[in-house]
């Protein structure tokens, strides 16, 4: 299209600077309320960790209380019962053990997964401790077809934390039954691979008792002294229920909303700028 002489045209861009002035704007509005969504989805995540983590410490300093019967299993939760102290009386069922890959304070190793047969004829897993991995592993002997008479063993009393199944296995490994490679505490299967009858739907994590403490605190003792790096001891190692949970919410709430404040920024810039003017048309003089 042909101009008349001596005009100028106003640039095209200065035509279309208002409409991408406010798609842009509006893109950054709709970015700016995701990053405030997220930031307050982050904060309602750090409330959720502060009362798991004062849930589980007063559960875990209060009195132990007799680990779930039969009766209840079907009730117990994630919410409700994890990381419970409770006790269960009765004794372990020897021959039935299972090896589950540990790392823990104590270097690389297992854990020692037990049949337990409660008073009451029920079984639970319990996981008696760390064994390093030089430790010879245990006989396995059939279980019998009613592994939990009464009056078989002398009663035992186990102490520890209500823990809940770890199903499937580790990170990219699965546990292999067959192979007798655990990589998880997956209480269901270890039962199915060891032909237990049915067992409850949780573990307990053994506390060590005061006796086993001191064993303990000699064993490091030596290892420091000897620096030998070692801290094997003659029996499971218990108590090594890791209780620290990651609480990094605040800051990435906190990341989310200065996203958002940048965001808002930019909008405020974009919205700001004057609108560019049409240049006047310039006449030429003859």
């Amino acid at each position: 299209m042909m101009h008349p002489a001596g005009a100028v045209s106003a640039p095209r861009s200065t035509v279309r600077s208002p409409m991408v002035r406010w798609l842009a704007a509006t893109f950054a509005i709709i970015v700016c309320l995701g990053f405030c969504a997220l930031g307050t989805w982050q904060f309602l995540r750090l409330q959720w960790k502060l009362d798991l983590i004062e849930r589980v410490g007063q559960r875990v300093h209060a009195p132990a209380v007799a680990a779930p019967p039969p009766s209840a299993w079907a009730q117990v939760s994630k919410a409700a019962d994890e990381y419970r102290h409770v006790s269960v009386q009765g004794h372990y069922l020897v021959g039935a053990d299972a090896l589950v890959q540990a790392n823990t304070d104590y270097g690389s190793g297992f854990w020692l997964m037990t049949p337990f047969c409660t008073t009451e004829g029920a079984i639970v897993l319990v996981n008696q401790g760390f064994v390093a991995p030089s430790r010879p592993r245990p006989l396995r002997a059939p279980v019998p077809a009613s592994p939990c008479l009464p009056g078989a063993t002398p009663v035992t009393t186990v102490v520890g934390l209500l823990r809940l199944p770890e199903v499937g296995g580790g990170y990219l490994r699965h546990n292999d039954p067959a192979g007798e490679r655990w990589y998880s505490r997956d209480v269901a299967a270890i039962a199915s691979a060891r032909q237990l009858p049915p067992v409850a739907p949780y573990f307990i994590d053994r506390e060590a008792s005061p006796a086993e403490l001191a064993e303990i605190a000699d064993a490091v003792r030596v290892a420091q002294m000897t620096e030998s790096g070692t801290r094997a001891t003659d029996h499971p190692v218990g108590g090594l229920t890791v209780l620290a949970f990651n609480n990094n919410h605040l800051v990435y709430a906190l990341t989310w909303f200065a996203l958002a404040l940048m965001s808002a920024g930019g909008i405020w810039l974009l919205l700001r700028r004057p609108r560019p003017q049409p240049q006047p048309e310039r006449q030429d003089h003859p």
